[in-house]
């Protein structure tokens, strides 16, 4: 008699649902600008043992910025071609590899060439990982999309530079514990990211080509209200991750590294706390109140760099941080509320196209002119034409808010 014939079934594996998947794409966000942050309290030590000018720094950090709008520019639509997991997979393969690269680094040119690294697979990250958080919130409530995404990105900034910070002037190895811990928690990321569901359906094959940004016509009123908010408001950060450190160890009259990371934290961390507290408020009144705290905030730091007072100086960093958040807030939310879902990836990585010229090429050209002014008349330039910027935002959020109403009144 013939053996009774079986058949073996593999169980597919658990995806995570829910609340969960939501927090590991939030998590890839914070951690990817946790990431760009960390190298920043090194930077006077690589100067210190290579001997490179500071327009030789200027330089890393442009390389930085251009290899994350190369991604976006090329790659930032193709988690809506072959799908969110594989893209996020590559991306997170990709920042792991730059963390290996910076531990390895012995020259200026190594230190380039991990810049370039993490900033390619940055811009991969963000694209996938901001229309993921939009396709996997448990109830598609875009608010709740608009206030975690500004929440992190803040947070991954402020806390990235202060661990950097920390672990460069208290532990063992600075120029490599960093990007250990980074490498780590890449990892981690990776392999929870297995077990993601893929929200795309419908795939194609991966085309990679230059692409213009393409906003479709029902969002570009928003979308241009949202990159002016983020323009006034990631500049600041970006001055702050350029320059803030020596600015901060001037101000504070110390050479510890963990000064630059709490100027920073002084700007990041009241940017978190506003976006928890106000996240109810309409985002436009939320982008319009928050701009004009932003530009308040500015025109207090540059105040306080007369007055040579440590204390006034972070008190000022942390209204502009306030200013920050609410601005970010409101203007993500605005724009993440209205955006197709088949262009969610096109439209998040034109976001973040705009997020990050306003993060690079402002500390990009602080840095040039900081080699010729002193560092305070640096500040009090950009911080002029922040303050300006924001309260143009301000009244450009207020007028959108005042027609928003007056149009739902007369329906």
């Amino acid at each position: 008699m013939p053996p009774a014939s079986s058949t073996t079934t593999v169980a597919a594996p658990r995806r995570l649902t829910g609340t969960p998947a939501f927090a590991l794409v939030a998590a890839v966000i914070g951690l990817a600008l946790a990431a760009s942050a960390t190298p920043t309290p090194l930077y006077g030590v690589y100067q210190q043992e290579w001997g490179f000018s500071t327009i030789t720094l200027t330089l890393v950090y442009a390389v930085y910025t251009v290899g994350v709008l190369a991604a976006l520019l090329v790659a930032g639509s193709i988690s809506d071609q072959v799908g969110r997991r594989p893209v996020l997979f590559a991306a997170l393969t990709g920042l792991i590899a730059s963390t290996v690269v910076f531990a390895f680094a012995d020259s200026v040119a190594w230190l380039f060439a991990a810049r370039l690294v993490q900033g390619l697979f940055t811009g991969v990250a963000l694209g996938a990982a901001g229309a993921a958080m939009i396709d996997l919130h448990p109830r598609a409530d875009h608010r709740r999309v608009g206030l975690v995404n500004g929440t992190v990105s803040a947070a991954g900034l402020g806390v990235g530079s202060i661990v950097s910070a920390a672990l460069v002037q208290y532990g063992p190895a600075p120029e490599v514990l960093p990007y250990v811990l980074l490498g780590v928690l890449f990892a981690a990321a990776l392999t929870a990211t297995f077990f993601l569901p893929e929200p795309i359906r419908e795939r194609s094959r991966l085309a990679l080509h230059l692409q213009r940004p393409q906003i479709p016509p029902a969002v570009r009123g928003a979308f241009l209200l949202s990159s002016l908010a983020v323009l006034a408001s990631w500049s600041i950060g970006g001055i702050y991750l350029s320059i803030g450190p020596r600015l901060a160890s001037e101000m504070l009259d110390t050479q510890n590294h963990l000064a630059g990371g709490l100027a920073i934290l002084a700007l990041t961390l009241p940017a978190v706390l506003t976006q928890l507290r106000f996240h109810a408020l309409d985002p436009h009144t939320a982008a319009s109140a928050g701009a004009a705290t932003l530009g308040v905030g500015m025109a207090l730091i540059v105040a306080s760099l007369s007055t040579g007072s440590a204390v006034f100086f972070l008190a000022a960093s942390a209204v502009a941080g306030a200013g920050w958040g609410a601005a970010f807030l409101g203007a993500l939310r605005s724009l993440t509320a209205v955006i197709p879902p088949q262009h969610r990836a096109e439209v998040m990585s034109a976001f973040y196209v705009v997020a990050y010229l306003s993060l690079g090429v402002p500390a990009i050209v602080a840095g040039v002119v900081a080699t010729h002014l002193s560092l305070d008349d640096t500040f009090r330039i950009f911080g002029a034409l922040v303050v300006v910027l924001a309260a143009t935002v301000s009244v450009l959020a207020a007028r959108v808010r005042t027609t928003t109403r007056a149009a739902a009144v007369t329906a």
